[in-house]
């Protein structure tokens, strides 16, 4: 959820993530197909991202 919150930026044009698991790295591409949010989703992040 964390790298779609970051693309979704029309600012940024890159994540840099790192693994040390190869299932970990595919939990990162697996989580690109999924790169929308719910109405819901964004305002707890927005909350979050605010205290």
């Amino acid at each position: 959820m964390a790298i779609a919150w970051l693309l979704k930026s029309p600012v940024i044009t890159s994540v840099l993530v790192g693994v040390s698991k190869a299932s970990q790295l595919q939990d990162n591409v697996n989580s690109l197909s999924n790169l929308s949010f719910s109405k819901e989703e964004l305002m707890k992040i927005e909350a979050i991202l605010n205290d």
